[in-house]
């Protein structure tokens, strides 16, 4: 008879010493002390027989390369892993959502809106890495600051599909005398389509007509952005809505 194969089971979390246990070793040393698996198993908590949390973070990471990657990926590429259910899922998902609201806060304009950059720089850390496309309208005051962030839409891969009349009644209801709209492209291209174009000429339209300042429209790629207004569609589309009205 051959050697009976011995199989190594890793030692469970509970019993590494003090200072290696995530936990333990955040709050003695504080989270800076952490490597980005150790984070990911504390939110992980449990692992697998043969497998430590920090194994399944580890994991994790090798799988989708990034935090940032993680964050913007879909919910069935977690469920490939070995070890992860829908509520670590959910605190995973849950935990890169508040880091990338974090971000956002540091950059909402807490000025009136002057420049795209204002704009792209908030919602930049949102919308980015996202895989579908989400849609959003931006309320502002009549200082110009915004007043409201709210999601019209959020679609497939490739195309969201933003209801004009609701982001014109959603304005009116609010009181907000100006808008600017935005959205994401997956591919991380801002490059408008002709859809976006023949969009953005009919959300000009509507508000001419209902007396909302539509100032931009956004698009949000890979660490860029593309503004209609900078690129001067947005007076082209105006002048060609006051003519047609």
């Amino acid at each position: 008879m051959g050697k009976e194969r011995k199989v190594s089971y890793p030692v469970p979390i509970r019993e590494w010493s003090e200072d290696d246990r995530p936990r333990e070793k955040l709050l003695k040393y504080g989270e800076h002390a952490l490597s980005d698996a150790e984070l990911l198993a504390i939110l992980i908590r449990t692992g697998t027989p043969g497998r430590s949390a920090v194994d399944i973070g580890r994991e994790l990471l090798h799988r989708f390369k990034s935090l940032r990657a993680m964050g913007g990926a879909d919910i069935s590429a977690f469920k490939e892993v070995s070890g992860i259910k829908k509520a670590k899922i959910a605190q995973i998902k849950a935990a890169i959502e508040l880091g990338r609201r974090m971000l956002s806060e540091e950059k909402k304009p807490s000025t009136p809106i002057r420049h795209s950059s204002d704009v792209a720089d908030f919602l930049m850390p949102l919308m980015r890495d996202l895989e579908k496309e989400r849609f959003v309208l931006l309320l502002l005051d009549g200082r110009n600051a915004v007043s409201n962030m709210i999601d019209i839409d959020y679609g497939t891969v490739d195309r969201a599909n933003p209801y004009i009349r609701d982001i014109i009644q959603t304005a009116v209801r609010n009181n907000a005398p100006s808008i600017i709209v935005a959205h994401n492209h997956p591919s991380g291209a801002t490059a408008p389509s002709e859809n976006d174009k023949a969009f953005t000429r009919s959300l000009m339209m509507a508000a001419k007509a209902t007396g909302v300042n539509f100032f931009d429209h956004i698009i949000i790629g890979n660490d860029d952005y593309f503004s209609f207004a900078d690129k001067g569609f947005i007076g082209e589309y105006e002048t060609r809505a006051i003519r047609e009205l």
